[in-house]
């Protein structure tokens, strides 16, 4: 499990963190959240491009503006159910500002009268790509603030909102854990100094949050089973549910329900890293410099949310929740014979979105509304 291509100072980081604990071996989950967000090293606090030709995966915003439009067009159903003085839309870990751009060209074209009071805020971790979304959306600078997640922890509750992220739970640091011979184990990491390079150990699990969410959800693990636990995932439902006095709270993202996830055909659990749209299943190499993420358990999100307070929990695939928008409305008929042209490039998009399968079927939206 070579540290190949990895981030040096990164791995002298993680190995120091390593040195300090009591068992020299910290968990999975704390790894993966040095991986990711450790300041100005981490994979997604770092500079390089993540999303699109030059990054290592794409997102379904990435596949032309429909996603972005679809959206759009379903916040303006819901927000306008109510009169209101102004609307408020918040876009959770919007990374380069892609998906938002889209969706305020939207809302300035086809509702001006929306896009005129309307309050767009992104939340962003990362600096880097906070500043990156200032320069992708310049033209819309009237309508947007760009907030810390602390900065939004020291408001009020909130009315009247649309909140949505895409592709955010995913990227949330897992805790891993594995079941033999009648016993649960937490895998943690360790450093081999011989070998120069990161190794996966078991110690026996005494986390009670992590017991708690098996035993929650009826969980049955088998003999030898990996799988992942995404606390973090529940924490932010939760918290931001908490924050809706009413409002929407739209999630999208891959994943599925708990007899899904946790299914034997799942043996070594669903955690996946990218690199240069490559699919690899060993988080332990490329250190620093490959997307690490894990398949979202949907039964957690929504017990999470009526927990906060949530009224009303919908799950689509990401398919259905197109097709229901009206998505199939925007093919054209194409009379010309130029497979590049823009209504040719758009039929093909839609169809992408609707039978690619990594993204119709994978994908799910949860929406959460609280009146």
């Amino acid at each position: 499990m070579g540290t190949m291509e990895s981030n040096e100072e990164l791995v002298q980081l993680i190995r120091r963190e390593i040195e300090q604990s009591d068992v020299k071996a910290i968990s999975f989950r704390q790894f993966m959240e040095l991986c990711l967000y450790a300041p100005e090293l981490g994979y997604y606090t770092g500079t390089r491009s993540k999303v699109g030709k030059k990054g290592d995966f794409y997102t379904s915003s990435s596949i032309g503006s429909l996603l972005g439009e679809i959206l759009a067009c379903h916040m303006v159903k819901k927000l306008t159910e109510n009169t209101s003085e102004s609307y408020e839309i918040v876009e959770w870990g919007g990374g380069n500002g892609q998906l938002a751009q889209q969706i305020l060209h939207k809302l300035q074209v086809d509702f001006s009268e929306f896009y005129r009071r309307l309050h767009f805020i992104e939340i962003e971790r990362s600096e880097y790509h906070r500043e990156l979304q200032k320069v992708n959306l310049q033209q819309h600078l009237d309508v947007i603030s760009f907030w810390s997640p602390e900065q939004w922890k020291e408001q009020g509750k909130r009315t009247d909102t649309y909140i949505f992220s895409n592709e955010l739970l995913d990227a949330f640091p897992v805790h891993r854990v594995r079941y033999k011979a009648d016993l649960l184990y937490e895998l943690f990491v360790g450093w081999d100094e011989a070998k120069q390079l990161f190794y996966e150990c078991e110690l026996p699990c005494e986390n009670v949050q992590l017991l708690a969410y098996l035993k929650r959800d009826n969980i049955v693990l088998h003999e030898g089973q990996t799988a992942e636990i995404n606390l973090a995932a529940d924490e932010w439902l939760a918290e931001t549910a908490n924050w809706l006095e009413a409002g929407h709270l739209i999630t999208i993202d891959y994943g599925d329900i708990a007899s899904e996830i946790y299914a034997t055909h799942r043996m070594h659990g669903t955690l996946l890293c990218y690199k240069d749209h490559q699919a690899y299943d060993n988080p332990y190499i490329h250190v620093g410099e490959q997307d690490i993420t894990a398949h979202i358990n949907f039964s957690a999100c929504i017990q999470s949310g009526s927990k906060a307070g949530i009224q009303e929990s919908k799950l689509l695939t990401q398919k259905e929740f197109l097709v229901q928008e009206g998505i199939l409305e925007l093919l054209q008929n194409d009379n010309s014979r130029d497979p590049f042209g823009p209504v040719a490039k758009r039929n093909r998009a839609i169809r992408q979105l609707l039978l690619g399968d990594q993204m119709s079927e994978l994908f799910k939206v949860l929406h959460l509304t609280k009146r």
